[in-house]
């Protein structure tokens, strides 16, 4: 169908035919390519919700009052050595694994991914992890922690590497010019977009964001806490993204979705799982108060398995339980996209706001 246009003594002919073919010839990844950055008409409507959701979820690290943190780590009786131990692993952790996210999404999936709704809310995904590395900066910079045993940490810490290994593999074994169109190099963009949704930050992040929630809890790092709980927000919607990207990958490309590749990803869970265990053992060496080393290696069980059921895959734990019902009030998993929704954790400009900063927390 043509439509046609006279403007004055000119006349432009329309091809709708040929417009609504580019629209069915948008896929994740093997779509139409194109040199305009060509938004319209959404095919991927999920993509484009989610990225003026978390557009509209901005903030900024240096928005968020970091006094009484600062007066508490000055403080050498405010503060057990397990509780100082859980604020160094968090940051020394974060601070290096938030880039690592952000740079397999720039260099890697959005570099393969065809539509441009697609690349619009992996744009958006990317800069967040951004804010996140820039808040641990802040933090680092705030309590006066010494930069390189931030980088120390990160290199030495055996369980921090393994992470980190287990991550940056798959990663790297998409870096190289791939034809996409070969079932086996589908499966690697699959397993990436799985292991970095699902495995780490849909739940190797989660033992440590419950640890300093629970400090956060107990009015101890008010500043770090608010931070951590903005970032939960934000990380709620990447494993959005990503899951819904990885299912939407493997409904267009369904010769992928076999029993094996099914066990493979589950396979990939279980040693998330594993490492991510080990690692929570270092952060926790011993029980603290409201810190139970038990509860969130239980805790990982159940948040692998919610992570596995929401891609279509068979738990490793069938039934397991939730072990910290406080932490289903701040990150219950059916609740991550709208836990945020009331003024006391909902993120908005101070400019915005006729309410004082205090009245938020």
């Amino acid at each position: 169908m043509q439509k046609t246009f006279n403007v004055g003594a000119k006349t432009f002919v329309l091809d709708e035919a040929k417009a609504e073919a580019a629209f069915a010839a948008k896929r994740v990844i093997n779509g139409r390519q194109t040199m305009c950055f060509n938004l319209l008409p959404l095919k991927y409507q999920w993509a484009y919700d989610l990225y003026r959701k978390m557009k509209a979820n901005h903030w900024e690290p240096e928005d968020i009052p970091m006094g009484k943190d600062i007066e508490q780590w000055r403080d050498e009786k405010a503060l057990s050595d397990v509780e100082r131990w859980i604020i160094r692993m968090g940051i020394g952790y974060f601070s290096a694994a938030e880039g690592i996210v952000g740079d397999n999404i720039q260099h890697v999936v959005r570099e393969l991914v065809t539509a441009p709704e697609l690349k619009l809310v992996l744009g958006r995904h990317a800069h967040e992890e951004n804010i996140h590395a820039d808040s641990l900066l802040y933090m680092i910079a705030s309590l006066g922690i010494n930069p390189h045993e931030c980088e120390a940490m990160f290199e030495d810490v055996p369980t921090i590497v393994r992470k980190n290994e287990f991550v940056t593999r798959v990663s790297k074994s998409l870096r190289r010019d791939l034809d996409l169109t070969l079932p086996e190099n589908k499966k690697l963009l699959a397993k990436n977009i799985f292991v970095f949704g699902q495995c780490m930050e849909g739940t190797q992040f989660y033992g440590l964001f419950g640890m300093v929630l629970s400090l956060y809890r107990q009015n101890k790092f008010p500043g770090i806490g608010q931070m951590f709980r903005y970032t939960l927000r934000d990380e709620s919607n990447h494993i959005e993204v990503f899951r819904n990207l990885f299912m939407d990958l493997v409904e267009e490309n369904r010769e992928i979705w076999s029993a094996e590749f099914k066990e493979e990803l589950r396979a990939l869970m279980q040693e998330a799982v594993t490492l991510e265990k080990e690692f929570i053992r270092d952060c926790l060496p011993v029980n603290a108060v409201g810190l139970s080393l038990e509860d969130f290696l239980t805790y990982i069980d159940y948040i692998a398995d919610r992570r596995l059921e929401g891609v279509g895959l068979t738990p490793l734990n069938p039934g397991a339980k939730n072990p910290l019902p406080w932490l289903a009030e701040m990150m219950d998993i059916k609740k991550e996209q709208n836990f945020f929704e009331g003024r006391v954790t909902e993120y908005q400009k101070a400019s915005s706001l006729n309410v004082a900063a205090d009245d938020e927390l």
